[in-house]
């Protein structure tokens, strides 16, 4: 299988140490099940194409150009070259301005995942040094970076042999928690319950193993292809579960039994919306 090729290349820098690197990507949708669209009617592939909202005509790619919208219906033009000319260093060198403890980024702004490698053999020895020193500090770079022509803030910290860079989402685009989480209650449960529980986690406690994750969806999709492609019946849906638990304490012992955990706290018996 060969390497993944590398969507950027440029330079590290910190302070007046700076080495030539490389960002490949570190996802891949290969695997993926992808979808056509089809006339309904005749059974053939259909195309998206760009039409003039006015006349309704086909509007070619050499005839589009981007257009930022500053009043209703008016637009400034902005054309492919101008992007191009944009002087920005980020665009050839990511600048590291600051460093954050591992500990303390919040994972919520972490949203694509590269890979960070040495460009040649010269810049080996500069990057596995920063690396290393990273490494030992537990710290994680904060720089920006021009990805298929946008700026992008990044966040570096050593992986491996090499170092991870992740783009990060603004803080403009996330939620305020306090939206969402302020008008929760606390809610009062008898403390056996938390025993059950915690003996239940201890159960399942296991390593961090992406290889056993699984797509219950795409494995869906190829069951429903694969019956279809075949004539036969699609799989059966998984029931829905209950919205609602009764008797939590009797719930969380028949999953200790099941589990084949012995004895547990005697929890009062108790009901929840």
């Amino acid at each position: 299988m060969a390497a993944p090729r590398a969507v950027w290349k440029g330079f590290l820098k910190v302070g007046s140490v700076s080495c030539g690197v490389k960002i490949v990507g570190a996802t891949s949708e290969a695997s993926k099940i992808h979808f056509k669209i089809l006339n309904r009617e005749d059974g053939l592939p259909v195309k998206s194409a760009y039409v003039d909202e006015e006349t309704g005509d086909v509007v070619e790619s050499e005839d589009q150009v981007k257009g930022y919208e500053v009043d209703k219906d008016h637009f400034i033009k902005v054309e492919p070259d101008e992007i191009k000319k944009l002087k920005l260093t980020s665009a050839h060198t990511l600048e590291v301005d600051s460093f954050v403890a591992i500990e303390d980024i919040d994972t919520r702004y972490l949203e694509k995942p590269y890979y960070l490698i040495p460009a040649d053999g010269a810049s080996l020895e500069a990057f596995c040094v920063l690396r290393d020193a990273m490494a030992n500090k537990r710290v994680a770079a904060r720089s920006c970076v021009v990805l298929y022509q946008r700026g992008r803030e990044v966040l570096i910290q050593p992986f491996q042999k090499g170092m991870l860079l992740t783009e990060l989402r603004a803080h403009n685009e996330m939620t305020s928690e306090k939206t969402v989480f302020d008008g929760l209650k606390n809610h009062k449960y008898d403390e056996d319950l938390l025993e059950i529980a915690a003996l239940l986690i201890d159960k399942k406690v296991t390593t961090f193993d992406p290889s056993k994750f699984e797509d219950t969806y795409e494995d869906a999709l190829i069951a429903m292809i694969d019956a279809k492609r075949k004539g036969k019946a699609p799989p059966k849906p998984v029931p829905a579960p209950k919205e609602n638990v009764v008797d939590l304490a009797s719930v969380l012992r028949k999953s200790l039994a099941k589990e084949g955990i012995k004895g547990g706290a005697k929890a009062k018996t108790q009901k929840s919306a």
